[in-house]
């Protein structure tokens, strides 16, 4: 058996432990929410509910930042008592859930075309990015966390591929953060999409020799990597903001050219509650939620509460974005399509 295959059960086995956990710790705190095995636990809002209730789903890193968020919105008079039941996974699980009958009032996922998929069945609305942000509440880089000490000296997208060095990642077909995680050196390599081979080149020999396991989502890859799992952990610069001020033995790595991470969130037209979701998602383009947010690592799209964290966020050399690449619909069928897709034939000829 292929270490890949062998990596998956694994993973498999690390989600249900992990589901497992979250139910007992659930249950030893009262929480008032039910548990989503396969999205993480949910928890209910420390509101009363006098306001009313929202159904969060979002992608599994996300967490940090609503944490943050929630209870100053619960301040507010539009969120006085809302109190909140969120659910957080893998962003393309989160979204197939939603779309399977999940009841979500506000939904928070990792890329672009797991929003796609609830306006394609008529749970989001067309327009929902039509504002100024594009529907893009706040956003990271991709980054490198190393252990302590860097030791094995990783700078650059050419140091993953050296000899020895295993990298950790989530895979792309479950996980909206390994999507970007590739795309970051696939742009890089491929100087925005102008050689494509040689993006594709890059990835088959880091999927194929340096990628040893495929955790599902960017949380879970984070844990792996806390266990001792890879020397090298692609993630977003907010998660590997988190690990640090964790007290966790990791540094990063903001490479000098990198990826924009663009994260959107909408709320759903099928909202028991659609007027204080559609304010909570509103609300999260204020100064004051923007600001909480760049506290905990993300990058604030207010570009004057970006201004002041320039210490915090680097700005790389180069910062592609998907646009660079011809946009989500392009880069989703020609790189993530499961039958036809060059990203899932690269990790087909891993897994043989």
């Amino acid at each position: 058996m292929s270490s890949i295959r062998a990596a998956r059960r694994a993973s498999r086995t690390a989600v249900v432990l992990l589901a497992a956990a979250s139910l007992t710790a659930l249950a030893a705190c009262g929480g008032g929410g039910a548990s989503d095995v396969a999205g993480g636990a949910a928890s209910a809002g420390a509101a009363d509910g006098s306001g009313g209730a929202l159904n969060l789903y979002g992608f599994s890193v996300a967490k940090t930042g609503f944490d943050a968020v929630i209870p100053l919105w619960n301040a507010t008079a539009d969120g006085k008592g809302v109190s909140f039941q969120q659910s957080y996974g893998a962003s393309g699980d989160q979204s197939r859930k939603v779309v399977a009958g999940a009841a979500a009032d506000v939904v928070s996922f990792s890329v672009e075309p797991d929003m796609t998929r609830l306006v394609k069945a008529n749970l989001v609305a067309n327009d929902w990015n039509a504002d100024t942000h594009k529907g893009i509440a706040f956003g990271s880089v991709v980054t490198m966390v190393v252990r302590k000490g860097n030791p094995k000296g990783i700078k650059t997208w050419d140091d993953l591929l050296k000899s020895g060095v295993e990298v950790v990642t989530p895979n792309p077909f479950s996980s909206g953060s390994a999507k970007w995680n590739l795309l970051a050196p696939y742009a890089v390599k491929s100087d925005g999409g102008k050689n494509p081979q040689a993006g594709l080149d890059y990835l088959t020999r880091l999927i194929g020799d340096h990628v040893k396991i495929q955790p599902k989502s960017g949380r879970e890859a984070s844990d792996a990597f806390l266990q001792g799992q890879g020397d090298v952990l692609l993630s977003y610069e907010n998660e590997a903001l988190f690990l640090e001020k964790g007290g966790d033995p990791v540094e990063h790595i903001v490479p000098d050219q990198t990826f924009k991470i663009e994260n959107p969130v909408a709320a759903t037209t099928s909202s028991k509650n659609a007027a204080k979701a559609k304010a909570f998602v509103t609300w999260l383009y204020s100064s004051e939620a923007q600001t909480a947010l760049a506290k905990v690592g993300y990058r604030p799209v207010d570009t004057s509460v970006l201004s002041q964290f320039s210490s915090t966020f680097p700005t790389p050399q180069k910062l592609w974005t998907i646009a660079d690449l011809g946009g989500w619909k392009s880069v989703d069928s020609s790189l993530f399509d499961k039958d036809k897709g060059s990203v899932a034939k690269i990790y087909d000829a891993a897994s043989k």
